[in-house]
């Protein structure tokens, strides 16, 4: 059995995640075109008709764009919670009521022969999730729109062998930059967006405790730039002794096209 973690896109204008264990193949989120989505599948070598469901994290924009006319082309099914549910209706209820599946967050459910667990996270949407997905040993994340560190979600990530994590912005970018009050204040409340700091500090303990391979996702595009992410993270790493290309893979994922694509076997653990 072998995992792979792939960002078909991951930012503010749109975001989608391929994860697959074996012959389970699953999108979290569907924030690009249905258009989009096709082509960068096709591009991994996969069809839409190759996958076994869409987990959604939350209802805004960036994260449901392309399910209303995915679901409806394709016939895929899509997973969400009640309270994302409501958000994901009012845009649109045209969504074939035998596509929809609700489940409670934290209380964990199956598609295929994956075991799907989706954890609370501080945000300000209806009732946002990240997913914790795992297959045998393998195990993998997706855990972005987070507005601070917290136990609890962090506890739902320990051990998982690959993860997307957010490092939306660089406070001072953010306090510096052209953004009305308002919006730099949901950007960095405690219901906002993860910086590249906090995303840093999270690191040190996930690393600590299994992760080998990291995707840092949802990168804003006017509040952050990859290098800045990605030297950011990288310098609180190594102060805590974790050096990226020996002790873990690292990458900025891209956030209007396939990023690089981790694969993870049960031999390798």
């Amino acid at each position: 059995m072998r995992m792979i973690i792939c960002p078909l896109a991951s930012g503010s204008s749109g975001n989608c995640t391929l994860v697959t264990f074996g012959r389970t193949q699953i999108l979290v989120d569907a924030g690009i075109s249905a258009t989009k989505m096709t082509n960068a599948l096709k591009e991994l070598g996969l069809s839409p008709c190759d996958l076994s469901g869409i987990l959604i994290t939350h209802e805004h924009i960036d994260h449901i764009r392309g399910i209303y006319v995915f679901s409806r082309k394709y016939g895929i099914p899509i997973y969400a919670n009640m309270g994302t549910w409501t958000g994901i209706l009012k845009r649109d209820a045209d969504i074939p009521e035998q596509l929809r599946f609700a489940f409670e967050t934290g209380m964990d459910f199956y598609i295929g022969n994956v075991n799907v667990m989706p954890f609370a996270i501080p945000h300000d949407a209806n009732d946002p999730v990240g997913y914790r997905l795992r297959c045998g040993e393998l195990s993998a994340a997706v855990a972005t729109d987070i507005g601070h560190i917290n136990d609890a979600w962090l506890s739902q990530l320990s051990g998982v062998r690959g993860l997307v994590l957010e490092a939306n912005h660089d406070i001072d970018m953010v306090r510096n930059g052209p953004y009305p009050y308002y919006l730099k204040q949901r950007i960095l409340s405690r219901r906002g967006h993860l910086c590249n700091e906090d995303c840093g500090r999270a690191l040190i303990r996930l690393v600590n405790e299994g992760t080998q391979a990291v995707f840092l996702g949802h990168l804003s595009g006017e509040n952050n730039t990859p290098d800045l992410a990605r030297d950011t993270v990288t310098g609180i790493l190594r102060a805590a002794g974790i050096e990226p290309g020996r002790d873990l893979f690292l990458s900025v994922a891209r956030r209007d096209q396939i990023s690089d694509m981790v694969v993870l076997d049960e031999a390798m653990l």
